[in-house]
Order: C-alpha cells, then structure tokens, then sequence
C-alpha cells in the first residue's frame, strides 16, 4: 500500500508520523535539482508503506549564514510550528536515523503536476489557504519560499513543501507571495496566532522547539509572533532582496 492510496490518506497525521518514524527506509533514488542531498525512500511497516523524502545532514550544502546540519532539524520544527498553529499546511515531518544518517523525512506528496503558487493564486478557492501559508512565513522567517514550494495533492489540498531556510534569528524572509502584503488578519488567524503566543511564553512550545533550534532562534520566533499580532496585518516587502531565485 502506497501514500497514492485513498486508506493511507485518510490516516491520521499520528499513524503517519509513527510509520514515518519507526517504520524501515528504503532508497529509491535521488531527486533531481536539488541543492542538498535529497532522496525519494519508501517507508514501510507490518501494515503500511509510503514514499517519503529523506534528507540526511551529511548531505547538506554548507551555507553561510545556517547552521551546517540543522536544515533538515527546520524541516521538523516547521511543521511543529505549523501542527501546533492547526493550519495543517506542511506535510508530516520527523527526524530519525535513516541508511544516511540523522536526518528529516517528510511525507510524499503526489502533487498535480502543473499546480504551483503562479497557478494557483488567482483561485478564490485556495485564498484561505495562501493567506495563511503567507502568515506562517512570516512568523517562521522563511528565507526560500519559492512558487514550486506550494503543492496541490490530487484531492485539492495545499501543501507546502521545503522548509528548510527558516527560523533564522536575523530578518530573512524572501517569499513569492506577496499579493496580501498589507491586508489585515482575519480573526480565525489572529486567533490562531495569539494561541500560539500563550503556548510559547508558556513554555511547552518553546521547550519543544528548544530542542530543535538554538535559544535566540525561538526568541526570535516569540518576537515575530507577537509582532505580527500587534501589526494585525501581514507586512509589506521591505529594502533589499524580497524574493527567492529561482522563483519556481
């Protein structure tokens, strides 16, 4: 049994994260034009099994201003962060022991192959979605949010893939989506947000991405948080460079 499969989309995120988690890998192959080591695996278990995406640290490009061997750590904290927030916008995401070592492995998502942000963000029907995707940017300070990073499964769910390049300490952000760039917050997110504010000063969410990234990381986080509360609007594109290359 496959993730194509209607039984293994249904399951619940948990089952998902225990097959990913404990379940044996298998390598497939590598996947073509990414920058880091990135592989396409198999996941299996006594009952199930899916493809997923493996990324190991000692497959990591170095880079100047992250961490060498914390890019696939981000990929999880993402999707805590965005698990804790309910939007439901990464796929499930763990950290683990695999045939390359540490690294993340994602859920596969078997997207539509022409779906994107550029083709997708004049549909009334995904603005829900991209305004909150363009909020959780934002908080995590996503450095890469590229057109090719927002997928479409083939029931219709957005998801977005490669969150590697976030929640650095400095100002990073460069993202595609700009279209709500000054748009107030509509209450659901705000909500959500401030939420997300009590469960960071409380010291649960904090302590769990604590063991994720580094202590100025999740203070910097907090700050972004609560910045964007008090802003009640997603901000406008700053000085300097706003947006990946390349944008796909």
């Amino acid at each position: 049994m496959t993730s194509q499969d209607p039984v293994t989309t249904a399951l619940t995120p948990e089952r998902i994260l225990r097959l990913l988690s404990e379940g044996e890998i298998e390598v497939e192959g590598r996947i073509a034009w990414s920058s880091n080591a990135t592989l396409l695996v198999t996941v299996r278990d006594a009952d199930l099994s899916t493809l997923a995406v493996y990324k190991p640290q000692e497959g990591e490009r170095p880079l100047w201003d992250f961490a060498y061997g914390t890019l696939g750590i981000r990929e999880v904290a993402a999707y805590l962060l965005c698990e804790t927030l309910g939007w439901g916008l990464v796929p499930p995401t763990v950290l683990r022991q695999g045939p390359h070592g540490l690294g993340s492995v994602q859920f596969f998502v078997h997207a539509q192959e022409e779906a994107h942000y550029f083709n997708i963000q004049s549909d009334p029907a995904y603005t829900g979605d991209l305004l909150r995707l363009a909020a959780f940017d934002v908080i995590a300070n996503n450095a890469d949010r590229k057109s090719g990073h927002v997928l479409l499964d083939h029931q219709g769910q957005l998801w977005a893939i490669d969150n590697a390049l976030t929640f650095h300490a400095e100002p990073k952000l460069r993202t595609v989506i700009w279209d709500y760039a000054g748009q107030p917050l509509p209450g659901e997110v705000l909500a959500d947000l401030k939420d997300l504010e009590f469960l960071i000063e409380d010291g649960h969410l904090g302590q769990a991405l604590g063991h994720l990234l580094a202590e100025k990381e999740v203070a910097a986080l907090a700050h972004r948080v609560h910045k964007l509360i008090q802003d009640s609007r997603l901000p406008e594109p700053g000085p300097g460079r706003v947006v990946p290359w390349p944008l796909i």
